[in-house]
């Protein structure tokens, strides 16, 4: 079976080299000459552990090609994968012109029957848009030729996504005709063949199941760190509440760690995709508003701890800061909250000396020399007032206390993702801020 997949960004690069890892020969396409001329050379543009070995076996193999001819991925493929960006717009709906923009130049190639797959996370209604587009396009040309358009919205987790796209919990995929439905099944045989439970299903309950399930999982989110904000001024210790409740066979314990807000390519995005939704039917999603409320608060609850510490006066004040990234096994930066830390700490007057195992390059790329860079973990406490951790990289999470001594004018440690026990931190003598406990 042969496929294409349009977007070489991290969507359409883990898709597509997975699928090649099933036996599918795949051609990624994309526009970006330079990008495809480092894929052909075995270098890979975004961190994700195990795709680099991935994409240079599959390319090996003969299964696995890239190119920046779209006419050259579709020849004799049986589908094609749109799998490139949908920014947000300024009023939070998806930006769909590079998804619409594929759509028409399949439409101005194609030459034989083929399953059209939007794997790009998008707004219920837009395969619509995608089919209308591509038969617009063959209408021009004065072309009558079949062709089916489908919903196969991608679950992965950054840092863990070629385990995810291998090992799914499901695949979702929505269709709207018996041949396109045996196309995706001839495409995850191999799935199914592993017994994956693989739910077909109409496109616009697909296109929808994406964005309620990262929004669920944002919602879960909010909704502990609110809790960890009221658990500080109660007295009570949100570790304890998080046990407690996620014991609950009907509650679960994933996704209810407390922290300094959610970031990332999906869950900011897809919550004010949703809301605008919403707005666009005439109805108000008031709980993923109170969700973005709370994470945009969310985001700035270490900054107010730091400023009450020093009683509101961080002129001069010199912190070192671990973890960039907006998760740990990335070098991902859209909206991390460490951004919106950084931006205050400096508005404020003080300095900032960043550590992060792979997202200093991205931190540069966005804020330049604004603060400084440390090569390892523990020069970044060097001289500073405080130590801040952001990013929960497992190796800030067993450090050598005795070198943060050392390198910090105080013992004094701001914990955004509660990494570290407040008993063994009074123990080893530190003035010790978490979350919600």
């Amino acid at each position: 079976m042969r496929i294409a997949v349009v977007g070489t960004g991290y969507v359409g690069l883990v898709s597509g080299t997975c699928l090649a890892e099933t036996g599918v020969t795949v051609t990624c396409v994309d526009v970006d000459a330079a990008k495809i001329e480092k894929l052909n050379h075995g270098q890979v543009p975004i961190y994700e552990p195990g795709l680099a070995e991935l994409i240079e076996k599959n390319t090996r193999g003969g299964r696995l090609f890239f190119t920046t001819s779209l006419q050259e991925g579709l020849s004799d493929a049986d589908a094609v994968f749109i799998a490139v960006g949908t920014p947000p717009d300024e009023d939070g709906s998806a930006d769909l012109h590079y998804v619409l923009g594929v759509a028409r130049e399949i439409g101005e190639m194609v030459e034989k029957y083929i399953v059209v797959v939007t794997k790009s996370t998008v707004p219920v209604g837009t395969n619509k848009r995608v089919k209308a587009t591509i038969q617009a396009a063959l209408d021009k040309r004065g072309l009558e030729l079949e062709f089916d358009v489908a919903s196969n919205p991608e679950f992965l987790k950054e840092g863990d996504a070629v385990n995810d796209f291998m090992h799914p919990d499901r695949v979702i995929i929505g269709v709207e005709s018996d041949r396109a439905k045996k196309v995706m099944e001839r495409l995850y045989h191999a799935f199914i063949l592993n017994n994956t439970p693989i739910y077909f299903m109409d496109i616009p309950s697909a296109e929808m199941t994406k964005y309620a399930a990262n929004s669920m999982l944002a919602t879960r989110i909010s909704f502990m760190n609110d809790m960890a904000n009221l658990c500080e001024l109660v007295g009570a210790n949100i570790d304890a509440v998080k046990q407690g409740i996620g014991s609950d066979s009907r509650i679960g314990n994933k996704f209810l760690n407390a922290g300094c807000g959610y970031g990332g390519s999906c869950f900011p995005k897809d919550v004010k995709a949703l809301i605008r939704t919403g707005r666009d039917y005439h109805y108000d999603m008031q709980v993923l508003q109170a969700v973005e409320e709370v994470n945009d608060r969310q985001k700035t609850i270490l900054f107010e701890k730091i400023s009450k510490h020093y009683h509101g006066d961080l002129r001069g004040k010199h912190f070192g800061l671990w973890g960039l990234s907006f998760k740990p096994a990335t070098d991902d930066m859209r909206e991390a909250p460490s951004l919106i830390l950084i931006e205050q700490l400096l508005a404020a007057g003080a300095t900032v000396t960043a550590y992060d195992p792979v997202a200093m390059d991205e931190c540069r790329r966005r804020i330049g020399d604004s603060i400084s860079y440390a090569s390892e973990m523990y020069d970044a406490l060097k001289d500073a007032d405080a130590m801040i951790v952001v990013t929960e990289w497992q190796e800030f999470k067993v450090p050598k206390f005795t070198y943060i001594e050392r390198a910090l004018k105080e013992k004094v440690i701001f914990d955004g993702r509660n990494i570290y026990s407040p008993e063994q931190m009074r123990e080893f003598g530190y003035v010790y801020y978490g979350i919600g406990r």
